[in-house]
């Protein structure tokens, strides 16, 4: 992946007339610092954007109950878009579930049968929006020790622990191939029934509804506010940011993010680790 570092390395976005009336930001390398800490730049940029006028929203893989990191700086609405879009939540109310656009679980089962036969080895995880679940073989990310382990014919299973509640997201695993490489496999195979995108460094797939992203419920609670595409300001570094890259009127690839990022975003700011969002937010701020 490509880097940029000097502040001056970074590539604005094509200036416009229209003023800036809500900011999408991913999380893990975009706002955050790789310790995963919000630095006090981003924290005066956020709340200065929040008192002039501009909404913030979070937009993240993150499930709702890793939103910690952030709670403490949620200004003006409280919500949030967790888990690629499956999940809209009030971090006002503890990260309380406002909408949920599930992943059905014939879908999932079939997105796992067809991904066992294309790529043997292949481990998964089941969210519910109750915690998670996940098979022997998953790796220990970051694991409930009170969730169900079994195979995910199992865990999706109707008579499964948790069944009542929705799927959020399927994960799936594989110790081999590389990341890009199971990602295209993966939607070649099974892509008709879910949306399947990535935000790890490892082989890890993030699976969700079909037609579920960040940019189709972004687009949805921009639609509620009046809010067009083009009076929204996006940032992302990672490949299930490229829908709402290129949805956003404007958009910026982290200097730390991924090919397909910089090709989809319209402009380019440094990396998380020297407050890229913060450098861009500023900018936006002196020139209202």
């Amino acid at each position: 992946m490509t880097s940029a570092t000097d502040p001056q390395q970074a590539r604005p976005a094509p200036a416009g007339t229209i003023t800036p009336r809500l900011i999408a930001t991913d999380l893990d390398g975009t706002l955050l610092h790789d310790d995963k800490s919000v630095s006090d730049r981003t924290v005066a940029a956020l709340a200065a954007a929040e008192r002039a006028g501009i909404e913030v929203f979070f937009v993240t893989g993150r499930p709702a109950r890793w939103m910690d990191v952030v709670s403490d700086h949620v200004h003006g609405h409280g919500l949030a878009i967790c888990a690629n879009g499956a999940a809209v939540v009030d971090l006002h109310a503890g990260g309380e579930l406002v909408q949920v656009r599930p992943l059905a679980r014939e879908d999932a089962l079939a997105v796992v049968l067809a991904l066992r036969a294309a790529a043997p080895g292949t481990s998964f995880a089941v969210e519910l929006s109750t915690g998670i679940h996940y098979e022997p073989e998953y790796p220990p990310f970051h694991l409930d020790p009170g969730a169900t382990v079994a195979v995910a014919e199992e865990l999706l299973h109707e008579a499964a622990p948790g069944s009542g509640a929705p799927v959020i997201k399927l994960l799936a695993h594989h110790a081999e191939l590389t990341p890009d490489d199971f990602l295209a496999l993966a939607r070649a195979t099974a892509d008709e029934r879910a949306s399947i995108t990535r935000s790890s460094p490892t082989a890890l797939l993030e699976i969700s509804g079909y037609g579920v992203s960040k940019a189709s419920t972004l687009a949805q609670c921009c639609a509620e506010r009046g809010i067009s595409p083009a009076e929204v300001v996006a940032f992302g570094d990672m490949p299930n940011d490229v829908e709402m890259l290129s949805w956003a009127g404007t958009s910026y690839a982290m200097g730390n993010a991924h090919p397909a990022v910089v090709a989809a975003a319209s402009g380019r700011t440094v990396a998380n680790n020297d407050d890229g969002v913060a450098v861009v937010i500023e900018r936006i701020l002196a020139g209202l």
